[in-house]
């Protein structure tokens, strides 16, 4: 048989589709395989849970909020009267030892032992007790701030005492003094004079107002210089010769055996440390011999001084405490 110019029989036919038949077989296998893999892969994958909100997980439990935490921890209500130390004992220490902070249950008292106490000044009586010269003189330093905001000693002859005031005129201390043999208010004795050369009519300590520092002396003592060309000082007591007796005049009862030195102002050793050499230590200050022959007023020119009258005043050099050979002790 032919067709179209080319001959066909069955043979030929069967021939090509028994040759197409293997190959769709084979491409149809291949793709029920490959169909069989992907549903197989996708049934192995495990299958994605659903999101949870992590406020659902904090709670699985509800809380009992009837209950506060704390206030489990105290079963039996505090007693608020109580002082803190004294609940602090309400149980029984086991080891026998009481707690830090009740190891003082009787309050301490807050006063200082007598030495530990400080020193208070001088009261107002001291002053009060004073002859009436010291207290003029005093309130006249004070009001008229002579002393230029500098310490001060007021030495009263007549009576034998020295008062010792800080620069703003409160009084701090009181001591009986020594003073020069003879009584008088001016120098008599020429400044070259050695103490042998004085006898006892001019053995004076000098009446005015004198510009003080503190220096040392030949012998390494220090003490408080009021005119050094004339070597008039106050210092701590001297020795002294045995029949002078300095120490023991010194502690008397009476001023009227206060009169033994060539003219400087002997006191006790624990006022001169307590009271001098502290105030002068680190300044000039002002020493105010009180006359016995006339009127403070009329020395100092205040009061009932004459107008015009000549004020007494003695200053020192210009040198540094450190660096004075002052005149000796007498």
């Amino acid at each position: 048989m032919t067709y179209g110019g080319h001959p066909m029989n069955n043979r030929g036919l069967d021939e090509t589709d028994h040759m197409q038949s293997p190959i769709r077989t084979i491409v149809l296998g291949l793709l029920v395989a490959c169909s069989a893999t992907t549903v197989g892969a996708r049934s192995k994958a495990p299958e994605a849970a659903p999101p949870i909100k992590p406020a659902e997980t904090q709670r699985s439990t509800p809380l009992d909020l009837s209950v506060h935490p704390a206030g489990t921890q105290q079963t039996t209500p505090l007693d608020l009267s109580l002082d803190p130390a004294t609940a602090a004992q309400s149980t029984p220490n086991n080891l026998g030892m009481q707690p830090a902070s009740t190891q003082q249950s009787t309050p301490v008292g807050l006063a200082l032992p007598p030495a530990a106490a400080p020193q208070s000044g001088p009261s107002d009586s001291t002053l009060q007790s004073a002859s009436d010269e010291v207290k003029r003189v005093a309130r006249w330093v004070s009001d008229s701030r002579d002393n230029g905001g500098m310490p001060f000693l007021l030495v009263d002859k007549t009576n034998a005492q020295v008062f010792a005031f800080n620069p703003a005129g409160q009084l701090q201390g009181t001591a009986p003094a020594l003073l020069g043999m003879a009584r008088g208010d001016r120098l008599l004795a020429p400044d070259t004079a050695k103490m042998t050369q004085m006898p006892p009519q001019v053995r004076i300590t000098p009446a005015g107002r004198f510009v003080s520092q503190l220096a040392i002396d030949s012998a390494g003592k220090e003490l408080l210089v009021l005119n050094y060309d004339a070597s008039i000082s106050l210092h701590p007591v001297v020795k002294g010769t045995p029949e002078e007796h300095r120490a023991e005049r010194l502690s008397s009862p009476t001023s009227q055996d206060n009169r033994i030195s060539y003219g400087c102002i002997n006191v006790p050793p624990a006022f001169y440390t307590t009271f001098v050499h502290p105030a002068f230590s680190q300044t000039k200050g002002i020493v105010y011999v009180l006359p016995e022959m006339g009127s403070a007023g009329q020395l100092f020119g205040f009061g009932d001084a004459t107008p015009g009258a000549p004020r007494s005043s003695t200053a020192l050099s210009a040198r540094a405490p450190q660096t004075v050979s002052a005149p000796g002790a007498n």
